[in-house]
């Protein structure tokens, strides 16, 4: 019998699913087989939510609520996190991303799970390298990057020192269908079919397909080692050149002046007062323009050899992308 036939009827919890990258997860479970059960909170939207998924109630905050969710599953892929750039209460960053991933490895660990999936982030990563140049706290830009970092390596030591079965991923930055607040990425997407991004600055993203990195996170779970980490890529692409593809595929003139980040700054600051009064997330931040200063290129070849990761043309992530954002009304 056959790894996959095996597992075939097996109970995965996936948190998250209600999110972009959570959602493309439990799509690829489910049609591989697995009985998927998703971790929403109560507030949580419910677009992305397949009828066929059992759900369970409860959130990372609370570690009770956690316990039932638990019960009778095999498996579990964290992908739930607060991926803001900035927020009104930056402690909300760190209390889902570290303390609610303590009280789910915790929970797992006394439930006795096989195999633990923590969905992690290039955040966590040395620009411009593979999965060898880790940051520390201290070097990393901004609270969510800090707050990833910090909850890697507080999975790393659960790994090491309580026996904790779990494989991290990687993924760098997705795009694809199914976008629902949008990401910050999505929310470039957006602005620049709408013809509201008339000029960039010198960066890079390594962009990739959504359902290729809900694949890796399947393909880390059958064939990933305990302990290690997998960049989850797609192509290095700069800014300018994914706002051109953006520009072709609306049929809009691609953006031709590049501005220098100091340029920008003072819009980064207006942007985050409003965001104070409003508490609306600002489209360009101080952090952002920080992280800008670095290419965020990527090697995932490491992936891509031991555990049979494979990606699309990035292309069509922004194709998909676009199409979904049509179809939701969204660029309108």
């Amino acid at each position: 019998m056959g790894e996959a036939t095996a597992e075939r009827g097996t109970t995965v919890l996936v948190t998250g699913a209600s999110g972009f990258v959570g959602s493309a997860v439990a799509n690829t479970f489910r049609e591989a087989g697995y009985r998927v059960r998703t971790l929403v909170r109560p507030s949580s939207p419910r677009t992305n939510l397949h009828p066929e998924d059992e759900v369970a109630t409860g959130d990372l905050r609370d570690a009770a609520s956690l316990k039932p969710a638990l019960q009778g599953v095999r498996h579990l892929v964290h992908v739930a996190a607060d991926y803001r750039l900035w927020s009104r209460r930056p402690e909300e960053l760190v209390e889902t991303n570290v303390a609610g991933t303590r009280n789910l490895m915790r929970e797992a660990l006394a439930a006795g799970l096989e195999r633990v999936v923590y969905t992690s982030s290039v955040a966590t990563l040395t620009p411009g390298h593979d999965e060898t140049r880790p940051l520390t706290p201290e070097t990393a830009i901004g609270l969510y990057k800090r707050s990833k970092v910090l909850a890697e390596r507080m999975v790393e030591a659960m790994i090491r020192d309580e026996n904790l079965p779990a494989v991290i991923v990687n993924p760098s930055t997705p795009i694809g269908p199914r976008d629902v607040k949008p990401t910050p990425t999505g929310r470039i997407i957006v602005e620049a079919a709408r013809g509201r991004m008339p000029a960039f600055v010198d960066t890079g993203l390594n962009l990739v397909h959504v359902d290729d990195v809900a694949a890796g996170h399947l393909a880390a779970l059958r064939h990933g080692r305990i302990g290690e980490r997998y960049i989850l890529g797609g192509e290095n692409v700069l800014l300018s050149r994914m706002l051109a593809d953006i520009a072709e595929l609306v049929g809009r003139r691609a953006p031709t002046v590049r501005l220098p980040r100091q340029a920008i700054w003072p819009l980064a600051l207006g942007a985050e007062a409003v965001a104070h009064l409003t508490g609306r997330e600002p489209f360009v931040t101080r952090d952002a323009l920080r992280m800008a200063k670095y290419r965020m290129f990527f090697d995932d070849a490491k992936a891509r050899r031991e555990i049979g990761y494979t990606s699309r043309p990035y292309r069509q992530g922004l194709a998909d992308a676009i199409a979904w954002f049509q179809a939701a009304g969204t660029l309108r």
